[in-house]
This record gives structure tokens, sequence and C-alpha cells, in this order.
């Protein structure tokens, strides 16, 4: 089927973007997302100079929509944007918190994402953390709780959907809870 331009590389991108997830930026040939895709290698050379490229830009896609998704979609407690996002992106998610920060050409995006996220947090312990040196502790530890108890929630199948954002939410408080003064 022939479409835009502009809709044929979104198409492209959601098919990179579930391949890499599914294998990461090594294991995933051209081949592999262009069967993804349904189309042939040629067309993914006219949207993209390389695999490299296509991964990066995938990246980058996927960075912006958990951002806009977190800034005015859900508008809740930050766990619950999260957890919202991946669970209809998981394959986003997966590239962003999984395969790019073990991929030695594009961990610099995935550490800047986290490290916008842990300094989005931070912001918020402020006042509940007024020592700054368990502040930042918290911040780091509270946002990798959150990512990896998100990613363990895919992987087990998405149990209990009703309640993965709270039971989540009350992992990441044990941590903010550990690093508050104590009486």
């Amino acid at each position: 089927m022939r479409l835009a331009r502009s809709e044929r590389r979104e198409q492209l991108l959601d098919a990179a973007t579930r391949a890499f997830a599914r294998s990461g930026f090594a294991a995933t040939s051209l081949d592999d997302v262009a069967t993804e895709a349904g189309v042939s290698r040629v067309i993914l050379y006219r949207h993209f100079e390389s695999k490299a490229d296509l991964y990066r830009t995938a990246l980058a896609r996927a960075a912006e929509q958990l951002a806009t998704a977190s800034e005015s979609e859900f508008g809740g407690p930050a766990v619950t944007e999260l957890l919202r996002w991946a669970e209809a992106n998981p394959a986003g998610f997966r590239l962003l918190f999984h395969h790019a920060a073990r991929e030695p050409d594009f961990r610099a995006e995935a550490d800047q994402l986290r490290a916008e996220m842990v300094i989005a947090v931070r912001r918020n312990l402020t006042e509940l953390i007024p020592d700054r040196a368990w502040a930042d502790w918290a911040a780091q530890l509270g946002t990798t709780t959150a990512i990896e108890a998100i990613m363990a929630w895919l992987d087990a199948g998405r149990p209990d959907p009703d309640q993965a954002a709270t039971r989540i939410g009350d992992a990441v408080a044990g941590v903010i809870q550990a690093a508050r003064p104590r009486s």
C-alpha cells in the first residue's frame, strides 16, 4: 500500500521499535525491521541513512512520546504516568529502558533520559527529604525502582493492571520513606 512519506516514516519507526525492542540493536538486522514493516530494505534506506540512524530516530521518538504523555495525557503521579505509557507502548519502553541502556553506541541517549527523570523526581523530593545527599539517593533509587518494576511487570505478562501502579508506587514510596529524616 502506498503511504504518504510521513505516514510511511511513522510506520517504519513503529516496526523498528518493535523489532529492536525484541532483540536490541546488535541482534536486529535491517532485514528484520523490513520484515516487521512489510517492506523492502530499499524502502528503509529511502527514509533512514543507516541502521544506527533508524535506531537513534526510534529512540528519540519513544523518548518524545514518553515526555508528551507524561506532560499532557495523564496528569497523575509519575509512576502512574510511566506505567500507563509502558502499558500502551511496551516496545518503546523496552527500547528506552532495556536495550538502549545496554548498547554502547546509544547509552548516552538512555543515560540522558534517565538523568532527566532523576532531576524531575529530585525536585519533587525537596520538601520531603531535606538532606540533599539522601534526596539524591532516593531520586536515583526511586527512578531505578520504578523503571525496573515496570519492566518486571511487563515481563510477567502485565498482571493485575488495575493495581500495578499502586504496587509499584508502594515500592517507590518505600525508597522515599527510607530516605526521610528519622525521628
